[in-house]
């Protein structure tokens, strides 16, 4: 049964608008092309210096994080650098608009290998959670901002598989106080407190 002429003059209708209009957006979106400065309350309470505390896999650590923006404000940047340990991370966390969620590229110093997996994640009210699909192990990472404390947690948990199946264990906890700044602040690490002085020696 042939299409009535008008069915055929609004197909063909529509398909020239789609010509017209796919390239259009995918042109606005794609590479090459400037997006707006991505603009996040929640990124920008970690602009600062931060004095870094916590535990990895049962471990204490300490280490020193400024955050700032970058890159026409595209990403914020977070470097950290553990201060008893030779332990260093930049990541940079943008926004992709087209599929809506963050993107997370983290190199450190351990390998070139970890930076081959991108990170992806979505935000809910005062927490951002990653999740990293590494070859080994997939990996979530849930950063969650207290408002009234005015500090960061950020959690790292590993997927481990058993016979039940599987279940995310946590790697490391640590907690986030502003060192020097505040919101905004300068650039730099939170030195290493001074060492309490010797006790002196009986007489």
């Amino acid at each position: 049964m042939a299409m009535p002429r008008s069915s055929r003059k609004s197909c063909l209708a529509a398909l020239a608008l789609a010509a017209v209009f796919v390239p259009i957006l995918g042109a606005q979106t794609g590479p090459g092309v400037q997006q707006q400065p991505l603009n996040s309350d929640l990124l920008d309470q970690l602009l600062g210096v931060w004095a870094v505390a916590g535990t990895i896999l049962g471990q204490p650590v300490r280490e020193g994080a400024d955050a700032e923006w970058v890159l026409g404000h595209q990403f914020l940047r977070i470097h950290r650098k553990q201060l008893d340990g030779p332990g260093e991370s930049v990541m940079h966390v943008g926004f992709d608009t087209v599929l809506q969620r963050f993107v997370a590229i983290r190199l450190d110093s351990l390998s070139a290998r970890g930076a081959e997996t991108i990170g992806y994640g979505l935000q809910t009210g005062d927490k951002l959670q990653f999740t990293f699909d590494y070859p080994t192990a997939p990996m979530r990472e849930t950063w969650s901002w207290d408002g009234k404390e005015k500090t960061w947690q950020f959690v790292v948990e590993i997927e481990r598989r058993n016979p039940k199946g599987a279940a995310y264990v946590t790697f490391s906890t640590l907690n986030l106080r502003h060192f020097q700044g505040g919101r905004g602040g300068p650039r730099g690490f939170a030195p290493l407190p001074p060492h309490p002085p010797p006790a002196p020696s009986p007489q």
